[in-house]
């Protein structure tokens, strides 16, 4: 059998085109491996001998969502097998359902249904990134070390990645902006103590002692965006300048996710929805995103 055939048998027919495209999912990648997965492929693997995927972004899970997935595994049990390669030192790597992997564990089971199949290590990070961006949500910090891992690996552009994943360039940019957070911010972030919103605005801040001083001002006063945009542009937060916290408007929650989905402000009064660009490229991009033909 040569590489190919090898390659087209171990992915399953047809998956690898899938990787091949401009854009992976990863509903479409788990169910092309499932439809070519016979009944008597599927084995039962000791848990014990199963190792997180090393290229797994998710670093906190939530307990008492494991806790609700062991309960349904108790009375259903797994519902759909996970997805293992032979690892090459001992045992298996989880692919894709570490999830299910963990709720077992809670579950007290010693076994779990699996499908073994062989994947670059490239591949291994893009659907770990993919399982749990489409599936559910990573905190931000974890999602823009993704991105950084994924952009290291793939030597590819921050646009060629946007691409890949379906994502706007601008929204790339933001999450790895991050990254430049103080540690003690970037904690706060996945605590969700403070939002995605005001972490952005927080990373375009270049004095690190202000942007930890500006951040715990957001957590004890209750900050929300505006106030902190208004800090950003120059004031110092260590001045007697003192900061009149507003009461959200009723709008500002919509507006955080239109400018999360867009890349750009956008504001909403007087029943209007005011949605900023900075160039006809840019203006292409947001009707784009809103499947909107020019």
């Amino acid at each position: 059998m040569d590489n190919n055939s090898f390659k087209r048998r171990a992915l399953g027919k047809g998956l690898e085109e899938l990787f091949n495209n401009e854009q992976i999912n990863f509903t479409q990648i788990e169910e092309k491996i499932l439809d070519s997965t016979s009944s008597d492929e599927i084995v039962e693997l000791p848990i014990d001998e199963l190792r997180p995927n090393p290229y797994q972004p998710r670093k906190v899970f939530d307990e008492v969502k494991l806790q609700e997935l062991a309960d349904s595994i108790k009375e259903h049990g797994v519902f759909q097998p996970i997805i293992v390669k032979r690892s090459s030192i001992k045992g298996y790597e989880i692919i894709a359902g570490e999830r299910r992997v963990k709720a077992c564990k809670i579950a007290g089971l010693d076994k779990i249904p699996a499908i073994v199949r062989d994947f670059t290590d490239q591949q291994m990070m893009e659907i770990a990134l993919l399982e749990n961006l489409q599936r559910e949500n990573l905190n931000s910090i974890e999602e823009a070390m993704a991105y950084r891992s994924l952009l290291d690996a793939m030597q590819v552009t921050q646009e060629e990645l946007a691409n890949r994943l379906g994502k706007s360039r601008s929204h790339i940019t933001n999450m790895l902006g991050l990254l430049n957070l103080p540690e003690e911010v970037k904690d706060l972030i996945i605590e969700d103590k403070i939002s995605m919103s005001h972490a952005r605005v927080l990373s375009k801040m270049g004095n690190k002692e202000e942007v930890i001083a500006l951040a715990n001002k957001i957590v004890e006063d209750n900050l929300n965006v505006r106030d902190i945009e208004e800090v950003s542009k120059g004031e110092n937060i260590e001045k007697n300048h003192k900061i009149k916290t507003r009461t959200n408007s009723e709008y500002e929650y919509y507006e955080n996710i239109m400018c999360e989905k867009l890349g750009t402000k956008v504001k909403i009064s007087s029943n209007k929805i005011n949605i900023s660009f900075s160039n006809s490229s840019d203006l292409s991009r947001i009707l784009e995103l809103l499947k909107i033909s020019e």
